[in-house]
């Protein structure tokens, strides 16, 4: 289902389809969309925030979601190790990036950024369609007590968790996105961890050293 191809980006087959769409899952050893002009991102502080582009580019202020509808732009978001997802509007051409680390998935950043679409765009569950990226997986995301009770609602044994604990980010974010109402069918999880594999940026292994990898979506 995800690819990656000539460029060392991911895609997903199943977005392909449409003709309009640009997206892609970056790694270490792309830079391609870190160049292009007609790119929106935020400064990123593990919120609930979602910003409409409308229409502009660069450094939007802060937040952790990205929509858009307007022809020609991108909307980013920058991952090492936390959860890039991309929703795609099939019918209303519109586009959203979300930055989900641990923060954003307690918050639901996926829900809010899914209900920014369905407020200005017109955006309807039946149309619309998420990739999960590439993210760390539950094999190297060990947290303390104090993260892992966060996450009670998805294993009721955290609830009152006393020990350190393996989350499952990308699990968890699939789950909310069910919740809102898509179909198992139009959700598309990666797989990949970013810690595991060298490909990827990971700052649980590589620190300060980690670089950032770009996720995008766009209009043609």
């Amino acid at each position: 289902m995800f690819y990656k191809d000539a460029q060392n980006i991911y895609r997903v087959g199943p977005l392909e389809a449409f003709e309009w769409l640009v997206h892609g899952f970056g790694t270490r050893w792309s830079d391609t969309f870190g160049k292009c002009r007609n790119l929106a991102t935020l400064h990123q502080i593990h919120s609930s925030a979602v910003v409409d582009a409308a229409g502009r580019s660069g450094c939007l202020g802060e937040g952790d979601a990205l929509v858009t509808n307007t022809p020609g732009m991108l909307v980013a978001v920058k991952t090492a190790d936390c959860i890039p997802i991309l929703i795609v509007d099939g019918r209303t051409h519109s586009v959203a990036a979300v930055h989900a680390g641990w923060r954003g998935t307690v918050k639901n950043i996926a829900a809010q950024a899914i209900a920014e679409m369905e407020k200005k765009f017109g955006s309807r569950m039946q149309d619309l369609h998420a990739a999960i990226g590439p993210g760390i997986g539950k094999c190297c995301y060990e947290v303390g007590p104090e993260v892992a009770a966060q996450f009670h609602q998805d294993d009721y044994s955290l609830r009152n968790c006393t020990h350190t604990a393996h989350l499952d980010l990308a699990a968890s974010n699939r789950r909310q996105l069910e919740a809102c109402g898509l179909t198992a069918d139009r959700i598309y999880v990666a797989g990949l961890c970013t810690k595991c594999n060298g490909e990827f940026h990971s700052y649980r292994r590589d620190k300060e050293q980690a670089g950032r990898m770009f996720s995008v979506a766009g209009i043609r």
